[in-house]
């Protein structure tokens, strides 16, 4: 099946690093972490994951120009980035306007002080979602805790989605928070939350593929993956029932270039009907954005 050029790409996993975190550092749970100590013991060990990482240069001035310039080539519009890039990088939002939507990583065990601090960068930010790393958390809060229940009910107080990592996690932490069976009790007691499940859930795509049949606010992104790794079960749902729960995200400059991403992605087998929902359709209906 023809990979399409003409779709404007929704990409809903992108972070502008800082200088430290360049070539390979991952900060996007770096909220969640209470010490330095924590801090090193939790880093993404991105070297043993990915190759050829993609560098943005020395100067974090021109990583803005840098990722929207990769964008432009490869025909992605808007990218999710963490709220905190762009409150770092303000020009963001007002040179490119319309090119970067914001979310926020959560910490469950920030009682109220989370909730007040979600609501008020919803408010000032215009916030699109709410992601969480559940094996980077600390201390570690499963899926189905207790502590993200609040967390869950104000997604859906404030109609966002969140992105949330399940399956065995790259670092080299616990993966009893992200195993892909704890969503099935937060989708059955939250109907109205939309949950995206991040990260490939592996070993357990069939359950992932298994709970998106049952519960219909239920999502996929196979961000992390070099798409030529897909999940064929992933794959083959899209191409069946599921052809309006996958939808694109990359994992840019963290792990992956664009260019490799969409290299590989011509080699994927999606049925032509398929690609504008996963590259923009989905994403845009799930984040309320322009289809």
């Amino acid at each position: 099946m023809p990979f399409p050029s003409d779709i404007r790409a929704i990409d809903l996993m992108v972070n502008i690093p800082t200088d430290e975190h360049n070539e390979g550092g991952y900060s996007g749970f770096r909220p969640l972490l209470r010490d330095k100590e924590s801090l090193d013991a939790f880093h993404m060990p991105a070297q043993y994951m990915f190759r050829n990482i993609p560098s943005l240069g020395s100067d974090s001035r021109e990583y803005v120009g840098a990722i929207i310039a990769e964008m432009d080539k490869w025909g992605v519009e808007t990218a999710l980035i963490p709220v905190n890039d762009a409150i770092r990088h303000p020009e963001t939002m007002t040179r490119y306007p319309g090119r970067f939507i914001t979310q926020t990583s959560i910490n469950p065990s920030g009682g109220m002080e989370e909730i007040r601090r979600i609501r008020e960068l919803h408010r000032e930010h215009g916030l699109r979602a709410l992601t969480y790393f559940p094996a980077a958390s600390f201390p570690q809060v499963p899926i189905d805790g207790k502590e993200m229940y609040p967390l869950y009910a104000l997604c859906c107080d404030l109609d966002l989605p969140i992105l949330i990592n399940v399956g065995v996690p790259g670092p080299r932490v616990p993966m009893a928070t992200q195993k892909v069976e704890l969503i099935d009790e937060v989708c059955w007691f939250f109907p109205e939350l939309k949950l995206i499940m991040r990260h490939g859930a592996e070993p357990w795509v069939d359950l992932a593929v298994k709970l998106m049949l049952k519960y219909p606010n239920l999502y996929y992104a196979p961000s992390a993956f070099a798409p030529k790794h897909y999940p064929k079960a992933i794959i083959d749902f899209a191409n069946t029932r599921g052809s309006d729960k996958i939808m694109y995200a990359g994992y840019f400059p963290a792990g992956l270039s664009l260019e490799r991403i969409f290299t590989e992605l011509r080699a994927v087998p999606f049925k032509d009907e398929v690609w504008p929902k996963f590259l923009r359709g989905n994403a845009a209906r799930v984040l309320g954005l322009p289809a």
